[in-house]
């Protein structure tokens, strides 16, 4: 079993790191497995503050995610990774987060889109700018989600607002998401 240190020193100090173009390519490295995965970009979305970023490389760190979420589910790595680059901010919390942070040097705005919040035709620049600033880099591990809390209280990635309420964007980050979705559902 992967231990939660060997698992934080593997993400803080990844032997690969993807980017948007790699992944989707037809030789995709990222598993099929479970495991955790963390992001880290090349620059910071607006507002997001430099305390306590850990970097690779010159990429900050900012988020961290498990795949399945829970025993019951079966999601891995590849699929979850797939929604966060690819698909819309129903779909992955981390793209909500980054089109909220983004929305307006992007000029995207959140929507309702039958019962799903997303930014529209918004998600295509939101893509964009991930595929010049975002990577990934994963571990696998056969039940994530039993070491996901532990995880992200250490590292305190500044995007997570699950179990990461020390950190010092958490109020923030909060309320602009909060602005951000009540926004949408008032139109």
């Amino acid at each position: 079993m992967v231990t939660m240190h060997t698992v934080v020193d593997a993400l803080l100090s990844p032997s690969r790191i993807c980017s948007r173009s790699e992944f989707l390519a037809r030789s995709c490295p990222v598993p099929k497995e479970g495991g955790i995965y963390a992001w880290y970009f090349r620059e910071l979305p607006p507002a997001v503050p430099c305390c306590r970023v850990p970097e690779f490389k010159g990429l900050k760190l900012l988020y961290i995610g498990t795949s399945p979420a829970t025993a019951n589910s079966r999601n891995n790595l590849r699929r979850r990774i797939r929604a966060d680059f690819n698909r819309n901010a129903s779909c992955s919390t981390l793209r909500m987060t980054l089109g909220c942070l983004l929305a307006d040097k992007l000029s995207i705005v959140v929507r309702r889109a039958g019962g799903r919040l997303t930014f529209g035709e918004g998600e295509a620049k939101l893509s964009d700018w991930m595929e010049a600033n975002a990577y990934v880099a994963w571990v696998e591990h056969e039940r994530p989600w039993s070491i996901e809390e532990e995880i992200i209280r250490k590292v305190s990635p500044l995007l997570n607002l699950d179990h990461n309420k020390e950190s010092c964007f958490h109020r923030e980050l909060s309320e602009i998401r909060r602005q951000c979705i009540a926004n949408a559902r008032a139109t």
